[in-house]
């Protein structure tokens, strides 16, 4: 029996334990769902993969549509601190209530049907979006693409961010077979961006034995940098005098791109003018992606878990001024190719604070510490057993000219933000 007065932490926990499995690929069982449930979404559906920057090129889409007037929706995983971070409407997370009846609904609903905790949440967000009727919604692909939840819902433009090796155990070992997954959100007919540039050929084939419309960067669309800002080009011509965009990072006007190029697409659902581009780029937020933090010293959070991002993480690093050290603190999963990542990042770090994080998936604060002195053996390095000690750490020993970067999983960067009320107030949640 439905239990209405159940609350939304009650539903998280209740809903994380229906299914065996915290992933179970695949769209039959979410999709059936879905039916029961009559979602079909009458607005234009964005859908948004890749290894790395999708919440980037998320934040910047919503950013964008948003600035034009346009209502938006957005769901983006995993999240930072709450739950309701997944679920936006108009730039502001969805409440309690909200997210419960959608719960509610889909249990309803679902019948024998086990639903993992990501295909729950991605029918909620859906069932919130169509009961606000938003003018258009931003979904970004939780793993791979062809068999991730959100590619139930058809597109009328796709994005693929980037393609590098994560997530090896459900999506492949190497870049050709991960990116014939990520092609997966492509559709015949529509338009698939596509801002990798170096595509592997498994998406380009794909692409072409569907008759997706594939728009690649550096051939079909790209950008140039200029004195005082950047111009975005397209078949179809220039925009030139954009800003930067608000999200730092090397990586961010490949992104940016893509998001232009997109937004071009989609003038025939929402236009978009350049007062809302220019505005749009400069108001775009993504929490704990390259996030630099007016702190003394200054902090840098950056959710990195993976050897591309680590090195734009360590191409950041490097761009940043000043003559101060940098002090990392470090967590990661034991599925992660921990040894790459720290071999990447070492010639930016001083030292180093690596820490126990609380998932069983975790790699121990011994084994991060093993992989720092395996890249460099004279490394300052120290363990602790949990990210709040090792941040505390980091924050004495540091002097007002260093900075202090935390990376390594959604998870070391949640733990260390929760732990400082200062980092909370900064965020932007």
């Amino acid at each position: 029996m439905l239990t209405v007065t159940r609350s939304l932490s009650a539903w998280l926990d209740r809903i994380e334990r229906l299914h065996p499995a915290d992933i179970d690929l695949g769209l039959e069982r979410v999709g059936a769902v879905r039916d029961r449930l009559h979602i079909d979404p009458a607005f234009p559906v964005i859908l948004v993969g890749g290894t790395n920057g999708k919440g980037s090129a998320c934040a910047m889409l919503e950013s964008i549509f948003r600035s034009a007037g346009h209502s938006t929706g957005l769901y983006t995983s995993p999240h930072l601190l709450a739950y309701n971070e997944r679920v936006r409407l108009n730039g502001r997370v969805v409440g309690d209530a909200e997210l419960v009846a959608a719960f509610e609904r889909i249990e309803a609903a679902r019948g024998d049907i086990a639903l993992t905790y990501f295909e729950f949440g991605t029918l909620a967000a859906l069932l919130i979006f169509c009961d606000r009727a938003v003018d258009i919604a931003i979904l970004e692909v939780g793993l791979g693409g062809r068999l991730d939840a959100v590619n139930i819902f058809e597109p009328v433009c796709s994005l693929v961010v980037s393609v590098s090796i994560d997530h090896v155990d459900y999506l492949g070992s190497d870049r050709e077979t991960i990116g014939l997954e990520k092609a997966g959100i492509f559709r015949s007919g529509e338009p698939a961006i596509c801002a990798d540039d170096n595509p592997p050929a498994s998406l380009i084939s794909h692409a072409s034995e569907i008759g997706a419309d594939l728009r690649l960067i550096g051939r079909d669309f790209g950008y140039t940098r200029t004195d005082t800002g950047w111009q975005f080009w397209n078949c179809i011509g220039k925009k030139t005098g954009l800003p930067y965009p608000a999200l730092r990072g090397e990586r961010q006007l490949d992104n940016a791109a893509a998001v232009l190029e997109c937004v071009r697409i989609m003038q025939r659902y929402l236009p978009v003018d350049m007062g809302a581009l220019r505005h749009g780029l400069l108001e775009a937020r993504a929490a704990a992606r390259f996030q630099v933090l007016p702190t003394k010293p200054l902090t840098v959070l950056d959710v990195a878990h993976n050897a591309a991002a680590a090195d734009s993480l360590a191409a950041n690093l490097g761009n940043m001024p000043g003559p101060g050290k940098t002090l990392a603190v470090f967590g990661a999963l034991r599925d992660k190719e921990i040894d790459k990542i720290v071999s990447i990042l070492a010639p930016q770090i001083n030292a180093w604070y690596v820490c126990e994080l609380p998932v069983s998936r975790a790699a121990t604060a011994e084994q991060v510490k093993r992989a720092v002195l395996r890249a460099r053996e004279h490394f300052s390095v120290e363990v602790f057993g949990d990210v709040a000690s090792g941040l505390s750490a980091a924050q004495e020993a540091a002097c007002e000219d260093d900075k202090i970067v935390v990376f390594g999983s959604f998870y070391t960067v949640r733990e260390a933000v929760k732990s400082s009320e200062a980092l909370r107030s900064l965020v932007g949640f």
